[in-house]
């Protein structure tokens, strides 16, 4: 699959630990920080309105580091509050792979990147034939009792595989690295299958949640 043209060489980068955007999902964000307010007026100048978003290495003494791959996000939404904060979304367009970070003048972070190797995330949703339903839903009920966190079972229910399977990956308080590699999952499935042994980590008395009797 050919890639289209408005998928830049260079994009401004958000490195936001923990903040999860994955192909065809929709993340909000809120803007206060002065230097990616000023990312946010110079991305809306672009055609492709593409901001970068990456999990930084949560490594002592070494802040600047990021990890190689991200996704970049379209700026699909856009409203400024009274006090001059901004509430984005950005809809998933394709995940990258970081080149080089970029020398420069602006207050925010870019790099030269790479979109070869993710034309699949340019394509139509995928399936995952694997999932069953029942024992996945059964699981992540009992996770989100145990998170404290409430959803809306029903559109939870119906949702279709790619939209279910994104969705609580980037809903679900794992750490960064975890984020991380539900990010890189190659597949659809190997998404589900990243999610599923991260959610019995946590229900086991990982970091993530609670001990389940």
């Amino acid at each position: 699959m050919p890639l289209p043209p408005d998928l830049p060489d260079t994009i401004p980068i958000f490195p936001l630990p923990g903040a999860l955007l994955l192909p065809r999902a929709r993340l909000p964000l809120h803007i206060f920080e002065p230097r990616y307010l000023a990312m946010v007026d110079d991305t809306l100048k672009t055609q492709s309105r593409l901001i970068g978003m990456i999990q930084p290495f949560e490594t002592p003494g070494k802040p600047d580091r990021l990890h190689a791959v991200g996704c970049a996000g379209r700026l699909s939404g856009f409203s400024e509050t009274e006090d001059g904060r901004y509430m984005l979304t950005l809809s998933g367009m394709s995940r990258f792979r970081v080149i080089e970070e970029v020398e420069g003048f602006t207050p925010y972070r870019r790099c030269d990147v790479s979109w070869t190797g993710f034309e699949r995330d340019l394509g139509a949703p995928e399936k995952d034939s694997g999932l069953q339903r029942g024992p996945f839903l059964d699981l992540l009920n009992r996770y989100f009792q145990a998170q404290g966190l409430s959803t809306d079972w029903d559109a939870v229910r119906e949702a279709e595989d790619e939209l279910l399977i994104n969705s609580i990956s980037m809903l679900c308080p794992f750490p960064p690295e975890d984020k991380q590699a539900l990010l890189e999952a190659p597949t659809l499935v190997k998404r589900r299958e990243t999610l599923v042994t991260l959610i019995e980590f946590a229900l086991h008395g990982g970091e993530a949640g609670e001990v389940m009797q």
